[in-house]
């Protein structure tokens, strides 16, 4: 028997491969996507169609907003600050400078200093 096959025998085996990374994942947490009163929803169409009408002046905005999960149900909330580049009414999504396109319905909070005059 040569010294490769002998050391074959004492080499370790790992009967359940991917089992640690499946029970990290089922671990891993996930939040569910809130449901806007109707007042919240109100004060986000209210800054949306003020920031929708400056438009042409790129406006710098802070949205929070969902992002699904692409393995389990739920996802996370995120807060980006960018300047918005357009807005596609077709599929209502606002893309940003940085590359990023939101869907609107998935904003659950938009501020801009245009709102806060």
């Amino acid at each position: 028997m040569s010294m490769y096959q002998r050391a074959a025998q004492f080499a370790p085996f790992a009967a359940l491969t991917g089992h640690g990374a499946a029970i990290n994942e089922t671990a891993r947490r996930t939040d569910s996507e809130i449901e806007l009163s109707e007042q919240e929803r109100q004060n986000l169409n209210r800054n949306l169609n003020i920031i929708l009408e400056n438009i042409k002046s790129y406006p710098s905005v802070t949205i929070t907003y969902f992002i699904n999960d692409e393995h389990k149900s739920g996802g996370r909330y995120s807060t980006i600050k960018d300047n918005i580049k357009k807005y596609d009414e077709y599929s209502g999504t606002l893309h940003l400078e940085c590359g990023l396109e939101i869907q609107i319905s998935h904003i659950a909070d938009i501020k801009s200093e245009l709102c806060e005059r």
